[in-house]
């Protein structure tokens, strides 16, 4: 095969590549914009879903730790299977700490700030 040719076919498969990987991530379900959470007795929180997908980037991150599906971490405290209080103390303030820790833009770290009654 000749050089030109061969580079020609490599550009349109990586282009081809490139233009199907963007049309399945805009045609991906990517959840409700804001999910109201059970805060149980401090009031329930109101997290910005949208946000930190595109902040966070990757979405195993906060859900191997649960499925994503409405009412899981309320399901999943009920079978016993996920502590109280761990997927805030675990997950979002650790992580809010870190990035406020390194100077990066960070969410609340105290209760008070997402608990809303």
């Amino acid at each position: 095969m000749k050089p030109k040719l061969f580079v020609v076919l490599i550009s349109i498969t990586v282009i081809c590549a490139g233009a199907m990987a963007a049309s399945s991530t805009t045609t991906q379900n990517k959840g409700a914009e804001n999910i109201i959470i059970n805060g149980g007795k401090r009031g329930n929180v109101h997290f910005p879903h949208r946000q930190h997908q595109e902040r966070i980037k990757d979405c195993q991150i906060c859900h191997t730790k649960f499925p994503q599906k409405a009412g899981s971490i309320d399901a999943l405290k009920a079978e016993g299977k996920l502590k109280k209080k761990f997927v805030m103390n675990k997950l979002c303030t650790k992580c809010h700490r870190q990035k406020k820790k390194a100077g990066q833009k960070s969410g609340p770290t105290t209760c008070k700030k997402c608990h809303i009654k």
